[in-house]
């Protein structure tokens, strides 16, 4: 494992880190970069290190996967470059895919050459309320029929197929009114619209689906399920997140350190000011409580058990320390951390756009707390309160 981990470490770092200002552009450039990089991640034996061995990878077991991810998520490009940010989808399309879907699309996907995408958010819909998404699919025959519009849809450009979130009923209330429908983005009807610049970057993509129409057993799950499979993706997939943006922070919080060692003011090295001993403690104090209650989210997660209290507490957390971090390494640096001289305002990109992704940190805050609290008073009617002598039963 440890040998493998060094690996992977020595090819990010020397391989994707390099190419970053490259890939960042996110034009035909970048993607040609991205696919040198995965021919040489695979001649390696470093491809899909996660992915299951009968679809080309690995195999890694998620619990000894966790401290390659971070190592992956050292760059922002390193998990599309080795191939292991297609376990989502893979697991996805392996647990609830037909039979058709996963031998089109599923195994080309995981051998590199049908990249996916997935679609959910619309524009003009508050992410935090899927029941107002209107994208339809209806039945017609031997076909379903896909309308509507989606945007933040990751490399639409040029996936091979979109997993479409599409609305199955006409009521607003509960959770079986949805389904997941798989999109080949050649088909008539499928249109990228434009892509959709994030803080100045490239890399998202608004569509159009007009009456596109794909057979029956395109359909992901059961119909009118959709929404509970995007859930159990979603938990997998803020985990994930977590992992990577712990590998974003560490390295932000080399770079603040090395600065900090390095950089003379007058005689003495910005290391000397006590001033400056709180931005180390307080980053390396942060990015371990991140890196903690990552792992309790994985724990609970490879353990079967519901893992959305653990993975959204780790998602807020995360997410902010790896903002603060890069905040810290930023000011350390003066001007030059504002320019692409250094790796921190791509960082910062990441950083902030980590707040929002997979649902906004006010929206993990109240579900977590909401939670955590039903807990205290379905336990309050059976049991004494809790005080000091009668500890907190959890």
């Amino acid at each position: 494992m440890q040998q493998l981990l060094r690996r992977v470490d020595e090819f990010v770092r020397t391989k994707v880190v390099p190419a970053e200002p490259t890939l960042a552009r996110h034009d035909e450039a970048a993607a040609a970069v991205l696919r040198r990089l995965q021919e040489q991640a695979r001649a390696a034996g470093l491809w899909g290190i996660p992915l299951p061995e009968p679809l080309g990878g690995r195999g890694l077991p998620l619990a000894d996967y966790a401290s390659i991810a971070e190592t992956e998520g050292h760059s922002d490009f390193g998990p599309a470059a080795l191939g292991s940010d297609l376990l989502l989808d893979a697991t996805m399309l392996q647990r609830h895919g037909t039979a058709a879907v996963r031998e089109r699309f599923l195994r080309p996907m995981t051998a590199g050459y049908c990249p996916p995408s997935f679609a959910m958010t619309e524009p003009g819909v508050p992410g935090t309320d899927p029941a107002a998404l209107s994208t339809t699919v209806v039945a017609d025959g031997d076909d379903l029929v896909v309308t509507g519009r989606k945007w933040f849809t990751s490399r639409a450009a040029d996936a091979g197929f979109t997993t479409v979130v599409c609305r199955t009923g006409p009521t607003r209330s509960g959770k079986d009114t949805f389904s997941l429908v798989v999109v080949p983005t050649g088909v008539p009807g499928y249109r990228v619209v434009r892509e959709v610049a994030v803080l100045g970057v490239g890399g998202q993509y608004e569509i159009e689906l007009d009456a596109v129409r794909v057979p029956v057993d395109h359909l992901v799950g059961a119909p009118g399920r959709g929404l509970r499979i995007v859930a159990e993706r979603l938990t997998l997939g803020r985990t994930l997140r977590c992992l990577r943006w712990l590998g974003q922070t560490a390295r932000a919080f080399d770079l603040l350190c090395h600065r900090l060692a390095s950089r003379r003011v007058g005689e003495s090295a910005l290391a000397d000011k006590q001033l400056l001993h709180g931005y180390v403690f307080d980053s390396y104090a942060e990015l371990g409580a991140a890196r903690a209650l990552t792992h309790a989210a994985l724990t609970t997660l490879t353990a079967g058990a519901d893992a959305r209290t653990t993975a959204g507490t780790a998602k807020v957390v995360t997410a902010r320390a790896l903002h603060a971090v890069v905040d810290r390494a930023i000011q350390v640096y003066g001007a030059e951390g504002l320019t692409d001289d250094t790796a921190l305002a791509m960082l910062l990109r990441t950083a902030r756009a980590a707040r929002i992704l997979d649902g906004p940190d006010e929206l993990h805050v109240t579900t977590v707390a909401a939670r955590l609290l039903a807990d205290y008073q379905i336990a309050s009617e059976t049991a004494p309160p809790v005080t000091a002598s009668n500890p907190a039963r959890k």
